[in-house]
């Protein structure tokens, strides 16, 4: 199973959008994906399901990621970073058995000029650290404000260029 992650708790974000592209193109290639939005990470997960404590809620989330032999991590810049949502559902997931030798892909999005490399280079040590195997073509993708248009597609030949490379590349890892 792959899982794409949305890796904000922002409402109706372009993190969302790009999530939603990767999953219409992969179901174009006859690939079936499941899309998770941190949004929708249990409110309280940081008093029930850190150290050791499992809630019901946060289970449910846990056997998605068991399941999960693929992921695939849209990541919005936050702070020259990668947001500290996505470090808390990786600290609140089983270790070491939850990502161990799974493999994913990494896109970083921002509003500015550099496409979140700072945020994709610092969770890529985050993934080597639980041993997530990470695709070598991680993407990059600035102003994302101008690269979606009305529907959440790309409008940018490189941009298309490039996600449809990684993409195909993703598919056979």
């Amino acid at each position: 199973m792959i899982t794409i992650i949305a890796a904000t708790n922002r409402p109706n974000s372009n993190t969302l959008k790009v999530a939603k592209y990767y999953q219409r193109q992969l179901k174009e290639r006859g690939v079936d994906t499941n899309l998770f939005s941190l949004e929708h990470l249990p409110i309280d997960v940081l008093n029930t399901d850190m150290y050791g404590k499992r809630s019901e809620a946060f289970q449910e989330i846990q056997n998605m990621i068991y399941q999960t032999e693929k992921f695939l991590f849209i990541m919005p810049e936050y702070n020259g970073s990668y947001p500290g949502v996505l470090k808390v559902l990786i600290d609140a997931c089983n270790f070491p058995d939850s990502f161990y030798d799974k493999k994913a892909a990494l896109v970083g999005i921002s509003s500015g000029k550099y496409g979140n490399i700072r945020g994709v280079d610092h969770f890529t040590g985050v993934c080597h650290y639980i041993h997530l195997n990470i695709l070598p073509l991680r993407l990059h993708i600035p102003n994302i404000k101008a690269e979606l248009d009305a529907e959440g597609n790309f409008n940018h030949p490189d941009t298309i260029k490039f996600t449809s490379e990684q993409i195909e590349k993703f598919i056979n890892f």
